[in-house]
């Protein structure tokens, strides 16, 4: 990148202002060097007045550069046969510029980039790039490699605070988008809010596209510690309203939307926010204008999704590939001059799939340092543990492994809570089965074992809560069973993710017992609930320990968001899990683990 263009965009975040850039393989500018030559539109004289172009876009790469599984020290793979990073996506990437000509193409990246991995985590805190002399981001550096045009802000972008953010942005030679995210005094938008290319065509004027980002308004609430009094995240719809109509007037052919929100039309805030997670389909539905949209969050695969816009009748094309960068989307827009300007004619759009090609030596090599440290990092033994400890059965079942959480968690709040008016008070703990492989083997036990039981890089909070209060919580919680009638068959695969409920936004509760009867309808599942071998005092109050997204009002649990902060803390959960171990030297069952819940139908014990 120039370096005026460099310092044209640290500026512009800093003022909040949205930009329009041109694209160094555009119409050469006083900003840009001269575009190289590129395959000439269009080829066939009979189509004089036509031209095509691609765009392509990943999203949700959560930190993976290579195919490699740091949890389990070896490369990445599953059941389906995918494989997985950015080193694998960047050869699919240039397999598509080598086709379509380089100079033909845009690259877009629908958020979620700088957590997810043993990686991230490493340059965030353990070397962090935020250091006096710290070093690049490896997701920069190998982005910038490939040669990415915008990206879009995931809500994972905040999970670190927004100076690890802004430090990211500067070492990235692209701009980072983010049309919703205002900053909270101004109501400007505290990112670029949109990026333009132009694209040359030979007999015929320049085609102009925009790309307008969107993030995902529950960033309010998952990362309430970093952005409350700062910024401000409004909803993708009324945005895309807004912005939508000043791209067009500013002469762009082609809107696309960069977009991190899925396309179900729902959230997991309920009516904490006035706004919807999942909202790329209703964007596309409702606001004119918009011919694309890169769609990420939900880590779903959507090769081509049409949907029709109510105002225009226009046929919006959407596409997501599968999160990690396992797929590539690619899509093929044809344009057509007509009455002295370009309208798109077709978009289509479709997968293209890492696992089919190998890696890009190129990536390979420049980030192979990296990779190094962090796997020595990971690897690092902390204790002993007595048996085999997994999660393979954590979601039906009261898991010792889950426990360990739920101990390590009460161990903090009480000691930090030791002298304080509400010392006396019983703690309990929540924790999720997040994960349904990991796996703490017997013997040795490393930092990559407990990683990859406590994936997340959450935070340790204190609430107040009442008997009543907690009551309601583990209502709800249960609701992530499916109602299976005494004496019907049990299909384990098939019990759990009712209203598709993710495996993270079920909770146990520790300190406490009692049964789920899921013969019965929800909100009337909480059986034999008891503290201390006496049934609940809906007065009673208790800390209870909770991780910072279900603090912040994360899965909609009842009272938890609203209840009185008692005490919190920056260090991860994984880390204090950690320390813990360590200072154990042994891990064995007998120092965590409760049998404090079981599910059961009609008050028999289900297994």
């Amino acid at each position: 990148m120039p370096l005026n263009r460099r310092k044209f965009l640290k500026r512009s975040a800093i003022t909040g202002a949205g930009v329009a850039i041109a694209g160094t393989a555009a119409v050469p500018s006083a900003q840009a060097a001269p575009a190289k030559k590129g395959p000439e539109h269009p080829k066939n004289p009979k189509d004089a007045k036509r031209c095509s172009l691609t765009v392509m876009g990943t999203t949700d790469l959560h930190g993976h550069v290579f195919n490699w599984d740091y949890f389990k020290d070896a490369e990445y793979s599953d059941a389906a046969g995918n494989a997985m990073g950015l080193a694998r996506v960047s050869t699919l990437i240039e397999q598509v510029r080598k086709e379509k000509g380089r100079d033909n193409t845009l690259l877009l990246d629908a958020g979620d980039t700088i957590q997810g991995t043993p990686l991230t985590y490493y340059y965030a805190k353990v070397d962090p790039i935020t250091a006096k002399k710290g070093p690049v981001h490896p997701m920069a550096r190998a982005m910038n490699a490939i040669g990415y045009d915008a990206v879009a802000l995931g809500n994972h972008e905040f999970n670190y605070g927004i100076e690890t953010l802004r430090k990211f942005e500067s070492q990235c030679d692209f701009p980072l988008l983010g049309a919703n995210a205002l900053d909270a005094k101004t109501l400007k938008p505290a990112f670029p809010a949109y990026f333009m290319k132009t694209f040359k065509v030979k007999g015929g004027p320049p085609v102009k596209v925009a790309v307008l980002g969107l993030t995902n308004p529950g960033i309010a609430i998952w990362d309430k510690a970093y952005v409350q009094g700062k910024l401000t995240f409004p909803g993708l719809e009324e945005q895309a309203a807004k912005w939508v109509p000043k791209l067009r007037s500013m002469g762009a052919d082609v809107v696309v939307v960069s977009a991190h929100s899925g396309t179900s039309g729902t959230s997991s805030y309920g009516d904490q926010l006035p706004y919807l997670e999942d909202a790329a389909a209703e964007v596309a539905k409702k606001v004119p204008g918009i011919d694309a949209i890169l769609v990420g969050h939900a880590h779903q695969e959507i090769p081509e999704l049409k949907v029709k816009n109510e105002k225009t009748g226009k046929t919006v094309v959407l596409s997501e590939p599968l999160c990690f960068a396992e797929r590539l989307s690619v899509f093929d827009i044809t344009l057509v001059f007509n009455k002295g300007k370009w309208d798109v004619e077709s978009v289509s759009a479709s997968l293209r799939n890492a696992a089919t090609v190998a890696d890009d030596p190129k990536i390979t090599k420049l980030l192979r340092a990296e990779h190094a440290k962090v796997v020595a990092y990971v690897n690092q033994v902390v204790g002993t543990a007595t048996e085999t400890l997994t999660t393979v059965d954590a979601r039906y079942k009261d898991a010792p492994i889950i426990d360990l959480i739920t101990k390590v968690q009460e161990d903090v709040v009480k000691e930090a809570l030791a002298g304080t008016a509400y010392a006396a008070l019983p703690v309990i703990a929540q924790a999720s089965p997040f994960s349904r492989t990991s796996e703490i083997p017997a013997g040795k036990v490393t930092i990559r074992d407990l990683s990859s039981l406590y994936v997340y890089d959450n935070t340790l909070v204190a609430k107040l809560m009442t008997g009543a209060q907690v009551r309601a919580y583990l209502e709800y919680s249960a609701e992530y069973y499916v109602q299976t009638p005494a004496g019907a068959a049990v299909d384990v695969d098939k019990l759990t993710n009712a209203k598709n409920r993710p495996d993270y936004n079920y909770d146990y509760v520790s300190g406490l017992q009692y049964d789920i009867d899921v013969a019965q309808a929800p909100g009337s599942r909480i059986k034999n609930l008891t503290y201390n071998g006496a049934a609940l005092d809906d007065a009673q109050q208790f800390v209870m320990a909770v991780n910072n997204y279900r603090a912040n009002g994360g899965g909609d649990f009842p009272y938890v968001a609203s209840a009185q902060e008692l005490w919190s803390e920056s260090t991860e959960i994984r880390t204090r899990i950690a320390e813990w171990v360590t200072a154990k030297g042994e891990l064995d069952p007998k120092d965590f683990s409760s049998v404090d819940w079981k599910l059961t139908r009609d008050g028999v014990p289900m297994f």
